[in-house]
């Protein structure tokens, strides 16, 4: 079991309120994301569930039982940092099975542990070498081994693939991913990545300063934002935030993503000149200075010829449209 609780949960430093009042539900054998900005505590939460920092207020429960008073050794979690931290004197089979040669488990034991996470993670023929003879995607694997040796309740991975490269990192979510339902674990990750949100989360937390702002299964998220800080964060590129206004709308602000814009040399709803285009192979990206608009995306899918200075027209499709109030709070 590895149900997590938090409730009203909150942090300080000095004056400085960093975690204002948060509360969260993960279930038994979820994939949790935190996912937001930089400096906006999803760290801060992850290291107070591991209880690597103390809670000003509120309680985390694990399994039902408030762990706030109980050391991080007793808290049956395993963490994954954006460093490997592997000894380099150790040999990969050493690095995995060090915990649990310290906890006083048996060598047989042991052997068997790092074997099973050695071949779930495709470790096997590394098992005797030592991280410098390994390359960056292949020590974060040997890290996320250590974790899984240890059969803990949670695993917390703390933005474990941003010292890897494009290709390491895809790789590597899909590593993580087929982890999650080959262990049925409970993990909670932390990244400022939104992507890999996207692509690994049962359910993301999205926190902006502290507090959550929303909560939801990705597409949730995507399809159903509550306010202009989810909208925009969730999805790549941004979505596109309109002058509602200047189109004869009630509303302060109508969100459109990039893909739900239409655009034509004859004839639309907004004229604008071409800025710039990014051709992808997949699908094209225009950016489009609008009248009264400014800056907007457009993406088309496929191949496109658009010309930087070239004169088109913008329709938003207004039955994927979004509204929001002055104070970028979703209109139902």
């Amino acid at each position: 079991m590895g149900a997590l609780t938090l409730s009203n949960v909150t942090k300080s430093f000095g004056t400085t309120d960093v975690i204002k009042g948060v509360d969260l539900q993960v279930e038994d054998g979820e994939f949790c994301v935190f996912v937001g900005p930089s400096g906006c505590g999803k760290s801060t939460l992850l290291r107070m569930i591991a209880g690597l920092e103390d809670c000003t207020g509120g309680e985390i429960a694990i399994d039902g039982k408030r762990v706030n008073e109980v050391a991080p050794a007793k808290r049956e979690l395993a963490m994954v940092f954006q460093s490997y931290a592997l000894y380099p004197h150790l040999t990969v089979r050493d690095n995995m099975g060090l915990a649990l040669k310290q906890a006083g488990v048996s060598k047989p034991d042991i052997t068997k542990a790092t074997d099973r996470a050695a071949d779930m993670l495709s470790l096997g023929p590394l098992l005797d070498r030592r991280p410098a003879e390994l390359s960056g995607g292949q020590r974060q694997r040997v890290a996320i081994g250590r974790a899984i040796v240890r059969t803990p309740k949670l695993f917390l991975f703390d933005e474990p693939l941003s010292n890897l490269d494009a290709a390491l990192r895809v790789a590597t979510r899909i590593e993580i991913a087929r982890l999650h339902r080959d262990l049925a674990a409970t993990m909670i990750y932390v990244t400022h990545d939104q992507i890999e949100a996207m692509t690994l989360a049962d359910r993301i937390v999205v926190l902006r300063a502290g507090r959550v702002e929303q909560v939801g299964a990705p597409m949730e998220l995507y399809n159903d934002p509550a306010n202009t800080f989810v909208a925009g964060f969730i999805g790549s590129p941004q979505m596109n935030f309109l002058k509602a206004g200047a189109l004869g709308m009630r509303s302060d602000t109508m969100g459109v993503r990039p893909e739900h814009l239409a655009l034509s040399r004859e004839a639309g709803q907004m004229p604008g000149t071409v800025s710039h285009v990014e051709k992808l192979g997949g699908e094209t990206l225009v950016y489009v200075n609008a009248e009264a608009q400014g800056l907007l995306t457009v993406r088309l899918f496929g191949e496109h010829n658009f010309n930087v200075g070239e004169a088109v027209h913008i329709t938003p499709d207004a039955s994927r449209a979004f509204h929001f109030d002055a104070n970028g709070q979703r209109l139902r």
